[in-house]
């Protein structure tokens, strides 16, 4: 049963239950979930969106992490008992494991800074570690959500620190799939080394390419982003835990930052700082639009590949129609036999999708005030949604377009044959006014550049022939990949 659902029907008393109670008085909470009280608030107070944080898994992990690094201290530090430490540490490893995920089910849009994830980790955490002491699920004398799961910490930084994990997750992800994308496009590149296309420029004809010049650029722009991506980890690795409340440090014992830091580490694998300021750091939220904004570059770029494809493959009789993008469904309900570049069409979507986030996680970030920024839990949903988003963009353009992209060969090298673009690589030759002669006659005869300039005897064919080959055409050197100028010689001195 959906959480919100099994709630109603214990407030019904539909369903067997148990009764929690909070500061604000006492409800029937399902027998069966592992969370209680403050996590039936939320599901009361925010029937916003059915996108719990549960749909967020990198999210869930990383509050496991924190909830178990801050046991493994509070245990160092004698501020929790090694009974209690132990069950807290177990039950956050089944979670890392995989279980329990359906039980984080407040709503990914929330008020109150993210106090209702937090409690709702706390509550499943301490339910489970009941189970693992034999004991009955609410029964908090024994093992208590706040006073024990809690200790020494408040949402205040549990939560930033648990969002910027799950970030760091996701970039990591997304890297993975960006990476293999890169590789794909970078194949193609090579792939199609020596296939001859007019390149364009304002959507115009202009000089003479190669398919694989296109494809390899499309691996280096990818490229330039995975960079970009991997830089902005370091600055998500800086976490305020130990800040508790404020950024002061109140009911943490002075040496509960660095030892909950140290064990953050050790579960994690990941290596993390305390900031130098906990009170910036708990009120400031400047990362959260750093990476943000780094993911939008990601995704623009990638739209702009998109739209390049989609032109690119346009047609496939009345449009360029240079290369083919593999069918992946019927095109039309009433067009039999249309083919539609859906893949690309998908992730251009992903892009308009992560540029709104952005515009969200920037308002939410300037939207902070005072000590603490209460609009993280949208900030945490829409870059954790892009993050999510993007990964699948990438693999469902590498498997399912990318890999089965052919070229029209045909097409292209009737396309360079007849394009005035190619008029350009001969001016060093026989001068710039022979060249616009040449190309105005081709325009209006369509005739093959090659042969008008041997017609007219001003270059034999085997010397046109070097000129227009593709390392010349493309101005690569096929062995080095250095890039080459046209230089000015005589016919006769061609080489």
């Amino acid at each position: 049963m959906w959480p919100r659902r099994e709630f109603l029907a214990a407030l019904r008393g539909e369903i067997p239950t148990r009764l929690e109670s909070d500061s604000l008085g006492s409800m029937p909470i399902p027998a069966e979930a592992y969370w209680g009280i403050h996590t039936a608030r939320a599901l009361e107070n925010f029937p916003i969106t059915r996108r719990a944080i549960y749909n967020y898994p990198y999210l869930v992990i990383a509050l496991a992490r924190v909830k178990q690094a801050a046991a493994r201290a509070n245990r160092e530090l004698g501020a929790l008992s090694d009974t209690k430490a132990d069950v807290i540490d177990r039950a956050c490893e089944e979670i890392v494991a995989g279980a329990l995920h359906q039980e984080f089910c407040v709503g990914a849009i929330q008020g109150g800074a993210g106090t209702s994830t937090n409690m709702n980790a706390n509550e499943v955490i301490a339910n489970r570690g009941l189970e693992l002491l034999g004991r009955e699920r609410g029964d908090y004398a024994y093992l208590h959500p706040i006073d024990d799961v809690n200790r020494s910490q408040s949402t205040n930084d549990v939560y930033p620190t648990a969002i910027k994990l799950a970030m760091v997750f996701g970039i990591q992800r997304l890297l993975d799939e960006h990476r293999q994308l890169r590789a794909a496009f970078a194949q193609k590149g090579r792939e199609f080394a020596s296939v001859l296309k007019i390149g364009r420029t304002q959507l115009q004809d202009a000089v003479p390419m190669t398919l694989g010049q296109e494809f390899s650029g499309f691996a280096t722009t990818l490229a330039e982003d995975d960079d970009r991506l991997s830089e902005v980890i370091p600055w998500l690795n800086e976490i305020n835990m130990g800040a508790t409340a404020i950024g002061t440090g109140i009911t943490a014992d002075p040496r509960y930052a660095e030892a909950v830091r140290r064990h953050l580490v050790e579960v994690t694998g990941i290596e993390m700082e305390t900031a130098p300021d906990l009170i910036e750091a708990t009120s400031d939220a400047g990362i959260f639009m750093t990476a943000s904004a780094t993911l939008k570059r990601a995704a623009v770029k990638l739209s702009k590949i998109c739209n390049d494809l989609r032109l690119l493959s346009s047609g496939p009789q009345a449009g360029l129609g240079e290369i083919v993008l593999p069918a992946r469904q019927a095109g039309s309900s009433i067009m039999p036999g249309k083919v539609n570049p859906v893949i690309p069409e998908v992730v251009n979507q992903v892009a308009f999708s992560v540029i709104g986030a952005d515009a969200t996680v920037t308002a939410a970030a300037e939207a902070g005030q005072l000590q603490l920024n209460a609009f993280e839990p949208v900030i945490a949903s829409s870059i954790l949604q892009s993050l999510a988003w993007m990964t699948n963009a990438c693999y469902t353009l590498r498997v399912n377009c990318i890999e089965g992209i052919t070229a029209n060969t045909e097409r292209l090298a009737m396309q360079v044959e007849t394009s005035v673009g190619v008029v350009t690589a001969l001016t060093p030759y026989i001068g710039y006014q022979a060249a616009a002669s040449l190309a105005h006659t081709a325009l209006t005869s369509n005739a093959s550049i090659r042969d008008l300039v041997v017609e007219a005897g001003l270059m034999e064919a085997e010397q046109v022939d070097r000129v227009l080959s593709p390392e010349r055409l493309s101005g690569m050197v096929p062995l080095t990949g250095a890039l080459t100028l046209p230089v000015q010689l005589p016919p006769d001195e061609l080489t």
